[in-house]
């Protein structure tokens, strides 16, 4: 009984929207709209800009959805106007596309740095481990939301901070391990830069004689990538891996993650051996073959390892590297050891 009336609550609240919607696509393909396309372009894009998110909001607004919701729906909302409303009659739709969405997005970015800052407070005063910036703003992401569009702005601001704001030196606390140290990724990371940088030049030349426009996009496109990847390399030096409070944090700056359960660790073995990768054994790394690996771990049930914009892979047997990989060895077996007692 619950379960229908879930199901039926969930056509309500996202089935009203989808059927308004389809009803102004179905408007501007009838001949009623053809006698008068200037003024009903502007109630269908009214519609599709304000009223569809004002109704879907007020369908949530007693719910567990986040409220914010109502403001990808509202965008949805406008590439479907610009989709099927006439370019003549757009002008609604590029005057909020001009004028109001670029404050939209900026308030976003600004609330959701806001609850990061405050989910950092109150982390700081509860907390008794080392604070991960990454986890607090995956966690304030995903609260206000949707889950796609929530990983995709992490990882973006993620790039931002590990990139350009956080450049103190992180000390690593004695149950944390470095993994960057002695397996050349950094130097791998910087010379891919450095790769980037050259065809970024070259490419610019080429294209410049066919179309200066085509030129830039790939310029702009290059250097953001290099952006990406000098994210990616600082997240590395910031992001250790540790063992906190009986799970294993297991992560590749912000590029990979997982938390295992020391309770499920079956056997830690320090090995350099190579092994078949498949939906059962992962790599921590997503260099792959590029980085070489020095523990694995065999776990008795599977888990679940987080990558870019939180995408998933199942995994029972995981491979890193270490760079103190004695001592995370014989720190590892003597928390799981002590767990049995």
């Amino acid at each position: 009984m619950n379960k229908i009336a879930r199901l039926s609550n969930n056509l309500l609240v996202f089935g009203v929207p989808i059927l308004l919607v389809i009803s102004m696509i179905l408007i501007t393909r009838s001949k009623f709209y053809e006698v008068n396309p200037s003024i009903l372009s502007i109630g269908i894009s009214i519609d599709l800009l304000f009223t569809i998110p004002l109704i879907y909001y007020t369908l949530i607004r007693k719910k567990n959805i986040p409220k914010t919701t109502s403001i990808p729906l509202s965008v949805v909302g406008m590439i479907i106007g610009f989709y099927s409303i006439p370019l003549e009659h757009q002008f609604i739709l590029q005057w909020v596309k001009t004028w109001i969405f670029p404050f939209v997005e900026i308030g976003i970015a600004i609330y959701v740095l806001y609850n990061v800052r405050k989910a950092i407070k109150k982390y700081k005063i509860n907390a008794t481990q080392r604070l991960d910036f990454f986890s607090i703003l995956k966690k304030t992401c995903a609260e206000i939301l949707p889950t796609r569009i929530a990983s995709l702005l992490a990882m973006e601001l993620a790039i931002c901070y590990y990139g350009f704001i956080y450049w103190k030196k992180r000390a690593l606390q004695k149950n944390e391990y470095s993994y960057h140290k002695n397996n050349g990724t950094i130097s791998l990371l910087v010379a891919f830069i450095g790769i980037i940088g050259i065809e970024t030049y070259i490419l610019h030349i080429f294209l410049s004689k066919w179309s200066i426009i085509a030129a830039w996009v790939a310029s702009i496109l290059s250097i953001y990538s290099s952006i990406q990847i000098f994210g990616f390399l600082k997240s590395i030096l910031k992001r250790p891996i540790s063992i906190d409070k009986n799970t294993l944090y297991l992560r590749y700056g912000i590029l990979n993650e997982t938390q295992i359960d020391l309770h499920a660790i079956e056997s830690v073995e320090i090995s350099t051996k190579d092994i078949e990768f498949n939906s059962e054994t992962r790599k921590l790394s997503p260099l792959g073959e590029l980085e070489g690996h020095n523990i694995i771990i065999t776990l008795n049930k599977v888990h679940i390892l987080t990558g870019l914009y939180g995408t998933s892979k199942t995994f029972k047997t995981i491979a890193f590297f270490i760079d103190n990989k004695a001592q995370f060895k014989t720190e590892l077996e003597e928390q799981i050891r002590l767990l049995k007692l």
